[in-house]
């Protein structure tokens, strides 16, 4: 074999499963089983969010090191399925550097999502949560044009802008703009909730937690990443609405509130992580699966709080119940847990509390901007633990099935 160009085909993969969205230690994992499959005598994978490096030794002694670094992202479920698929395959059969690169050309010229299917995407998820966090009915109509908005404006900006903080800057300076304008032209009545529906949109607050989760697990580099980058967005957000609110003399905020119906706020997280789960891409019954995991995670939160009123408490166990549910799926779908997880955990992440904490900091208020700094960082160190605790129980179940559950690097 042509084991340079093996190599190659190996970080061809998992550059794209990188972009797509996989998480760091699964990619190292599906990595490092392909390594092994080629029978190297070592091999060493090195991943970050920027950056993939392997080198490995052939059965013929022969020292071998690539580098790739990872310019951008955009993450692409589905695909990350099929090269999910693509790894299964190559460590089964062994294939050469020929039908490797067939199998992975297949992958990479599937079918886009049909284009509409983003707007769709948007609108349930910017305008489902606005509806959770307490909009009406005029406020609706509001995030509905914030949310198609967001699509249109942030697909042609995404292809010329690269920086997340203009990017996010641009943007939700636009939607506190159509949002204020429209309260002052009598349509609705709560901008900040119609806002923080929209900040769902436009940052991830699983940045942070997946950030706070690397951390835990000694990797601090991808951690420091992670976290940096979300608050890179958050920044962005914030000098974007802080000088559309200067621009229009401000906004009053009336702080967070949840819609008081609970089938409502069921309901409508359901809908929004559906939107997310398009918006990631995903297709088939994996968008059902998702809007399942939504339902239940924030039942269960809703569950657990009324029983002991503690925020910290009642996201870790809803945490834990959306990893174990992720897990369980992933290996009934042959497919990352990652698919079932991000789109289910949205309606623990803490975007109510960035807003407010980046609104305190807007109008000076230090102790609405400190309260929810700290709210917000309980709620992802919550949200970090829930997917540990589900990570050490999963490696005890697999290693009682007998079952290989993470390779590792070749021993010396």
């Amino acid at each position: 074999m042509d084991y340079n160009r093996i190599v190659q085909m190996i970080l061809d993969v998992g550059e794209e499963m990188l972009r797509s969205g996989a998480e760091n230690f699964r990619l190292e994992d599906s990595l490092y089983r392909m390594c092994k499959s080629y029978g190297f005598k070592r091999y060493d994978v090195y991943a970050i969010p920027s950056n993939l490096q392997i080198t490995v030794e052939t059965p013929e002694g022969e020292i071998i090191t690539q580098i790739r670094h990872i310019e951008s992202t955009d993450i692409d479920f589905d695909r990350l399925d099929y090269l999910n698929n693509l790894s299964r395959y190559v460590c089964t059969n062994k294939p050469d550097e020929k039908v490797f690169r067939e199998k992975f050309q297949e992958v990479m010229d599937r079918e886009q999502q049909h284009p509409a299917v983003k707007y769709f995407a948007g609108v349930m998820g910017g305008t489902g949560f606005a509806v959770f966090f307490g909009c009406n009915l005029t406020d609706a109509v509001v995030a509905v044009i914030v949310s198609l908005m967001i699509v249109v404006v942030g697909d042609w900006l995404g292809k010329r802008e690269s920086n997340l903080l203009v990017y996010n800057m641009i943007l939700s300076f636009l939607s506190e703009m159509i949002i204020l304008t429209a309260i002052r032209l009598g349509i609705g009545g709560h901008p900040d909730r119609v806002m923080i529906g929209i900040v769902m949109l436009l940052i991830s607050g699983l940045g942070v937690t997946n950030g706070i989760r690397d951390v835990l697990q000694r990797d601090f580099i991808s951690g420091a990443l992670h976290i940096m980058n979300s608050m890179l967005g958050a920044a962005g957000i914030a000098f974007g609405i802080a000088l559309a609110i200067m621009l229009l003399d401000g906004a009053a905020s009336e702080g967070f509130i949840l819609n008081h119906n609970i089938p409502i706020q069921l309901i409508s997280c359901t809908v929004a992580c559906i939107g997310f789960a398009f918006w990631f891409k995903i297709r088939g019954r994996q968008v059902f699966y998702s809007g399942i995991g939504a339902f239940f995670t924030w039942g269960i939160y809703i569950l657990v709080y009324d029983l002991r009123p503690s925020n910290f408490l009642a996201t870790l166990v809803a945490a834990v119940f959306v990893a174990f549910y992720a897990f369980f799926m992933s290996r009934i779908n042959k497919a990352p847990s990652t698919i079932f997880l991000t789109a289910s955990v949205f309606p623990l992440i803490p975007g109510p509390n960035l807003y407010y904490m980046m609104y305190g900091c807007v109008s000076k208020d230090i102790e609405l901007a400190f309260g929810e700094m700290m709210v917000l960082f309980a709620t992802c160190l919550a949200i970090a633990f829930g997917f540990i605790i589900v990570d050490v129980a999963s490696r005890s179940i697999m290693y009682m099935m007998k079952t290989e559950y993470h390779v590792g690097k070749a021993p010396r």
